[in-house]
């Protein structure tokens, strides 16, 4: 099974930016320990960064058949881009959306989600482990899915 972890804007400056908010964690440290975790639960992990939409776009496109599932960190984009939302479920892949801190503790404008709607699951708050949760969440469930069916 292959799961894609996709990463939004600014997330590349995970560890120097707002630490207080986000953590010291780097992304490549949460991509090499999402590689282990998925190593460990028996599933291939392909990670992805982005800061354009278009290009968030674009490689959402490109997941159609390759990938089971995705973890989703849309960054500020998950707030604003309805294209983002229909992007996933026009592929129909499984999906949890994951944010590093509690958006709900934060400005107004961050307390709603335009990809919540058609994700199997959200995992806010938890720094940097929610991707970890998340990833561990979205292959219980495919995996429950392949069963039942």
């Amino acid at each position: 099974m292959r799961i894609a972890v996709i990463n939004g804007p600014n997330l590349n400056l995970l560890g120097v930016r707002e630490p207080e908010l986000y953590g010291s964690a780097t992304l490549s440290q949460v991509e090499n320990r999402l590689s282990e975790v998925g190593r460990e639960l028996g599933v291939d992990v392909e990670c992805v960064q982005r800061n354009g939409e278009g290009d968030l776009i674009d490689i959402i496109h490109g997941l159609r058949g390759r990938v089971a599932g995705a973890v989703v960190n849309a960054g500020a984009y998950s707030h604003t881009s309805l294209a983002l939302r229909d992007a996933l479920a026009a592929v129909g892949i499984p999906f949890v959306e994951v944010h590093v801190t509690n958006v709900y503790a934060r400005e107004p404008e961050r307390h709603h989600s335009m990809l919540a709607s058609t994700a199997i699951g959200v995992v806010v708050g938890l720094g940097v482990l929610g991707y970890e949760l998340a990833l561990s969440g979205l292959v219980a469930a495919l995996r429950a899915r392949n069963e039942a069916a």
